[in-house]
């Protein structure tokens, strides 16, 4: 960083993508906060970091944590992210995603903070009707999750055009993965993501996949997707962070490969690495369910000098493979120690 490691506070840092983002940013020097409910998040997933049992929703308890943290910047994780059930729980995500995020700008706008990374979602697209997807394609989100984002988005581009606020918006794709060091993965008892579901089908945890509609416009019929691996999506994290610490101006960003992959596609990659052969049954297609979805990923690369290293779709599913089979007793080993840090919150990790 321009002056040095910063002081972060990482709302949601005990989840999925936060988790790998704290690693990476202690592995920096940096001082990290974590801020975290625990409804889904993992205590021990945290490592060494700082972490606050909070809710978002509690403004005043998040108001005194970011005006006594005197933080450089704060990187907003926190959400609900399951695009059916937002469809039939569409407060849920209004209340966690849009009101929280608003109580977080809050806070930070009481605080004086000036830099502000918010984890957004290609859902904001809904159905673009052209692919791949640049930052300029106009926004029509079909779910409550993608609008609930989208008036997330909205909030910080009004307040930092009214405010000194500068903040880098990241439109994620789909994120899969592990760490290569098979500690640190996805934690989610009933995934319902593409490659942690084929997974549990691999290790007979669920009967069959079933692929929603095998008759669109694509070359095997099966949705297209791009695939962005964990590790480098918590990379672009910390080069956004260097990027607001080194004066840089507000940024929406695509964050993915550019590469599309079928469903089909994927499933085969999974029984290679997995070295099963699970069953597979064609289903109707999901209502809302664009062809194909891939990002332009040319912005983040120029603006941030963003170089992934796990762009491969066999690196992806295989480093997701060896945290996914041993997930269940890793998990096991650390229960004892997560009750005990959630009871009280200042235990170091």
């Amino acid at each position: 960083m321009a002056s040095g490691p910063a002081k972060v506070l990482i709302t949601g840092g005990a989840g999925y993508i936060g988790s790998h983002v704290v690693r990476q940013l202690r592995g920096l020097g940096c001082g990290v906060v974590v801020l975290d409910n625990l409804s889904t998040g993992q205590p021990w997933a945290v490592g060494d970091a700082e972490l606050l049992v909070e809710d978002l929703a509690n403004f005043e308890a998040v108001a005194a944590i970011v005006d006594a943290g005197r933080f450089d910047c704060v990187l907003h994780f926190a959400a609900s992210i399951v695009v059916e059930e937002s469809v039939e729980n569409p407060l849920k995500y209004y209340l966690n995603n849009t009101r929280n995020t608003a109580n977080l700008l809050e806070a930070c706008d009481r605080a004086g903070v000036e830099r502000f990374v918010f984890s957004s979602t290609a859902a904001v697209y809904g159905l673009p009707g052209k692919s791949p997807v640049d930052e300029t394609t106009p926004l029509a989100p079909i779910s409550p999750y993608g609008d609930s984002k989208r008036m997330s988005e909205q909030m910080l581009n009004e307040l930092g055009r009214t405010s000194a606020l500068r903040y880098v918006i990241f439109r994620y794709f789909n994120v899969a993965g592990a760490h290569p060091a098979g500690d640190l993965g996805e934690t989610s008892k009933n995934p319902t993501h593409l490659i942690p579901a084929a997974y549990e089908a691999a290790m007979g945890n669920r009967p069959k996949m079933v692929i929603h509609g095998d008759d669109y416009p694509t070359r095997d019929g099966t949705g297209v997707r791009d695939f962005i691996h964990v590790e480098d999506l918590a990379g672009a994290h910390v080069l956004a962070l260097r990027y607001l610490m080194d004066g840089g101006a507000s940024e929406t960003l695509n964050c993915g490969y550019g590469d599309g992959y079928s469903v089909k596609e994927v499933i085969e990659v999974v029984k290679a690495v997995t070295g099963t052969d699970f069953p597979v049954e064609i289903g109707p297609r999901r209502e809302g369910d664009p062809a194909e979805l891939v990002a332009t990923g040319d912005r983040v690369r120029q603006l941030l000098g963003w170089n992934p290293a796990h762009d491969a779709l066999e690196d992806i599913v295989q480093t997701g493979w060896n945290w996914h089979k041993n997930r269940a007793a890793f998990l096991a080993e650390r229960e004892g120690e997560a009750l005990s840090r959630a009871t009280n919150p200042a235990l170091p990790a």
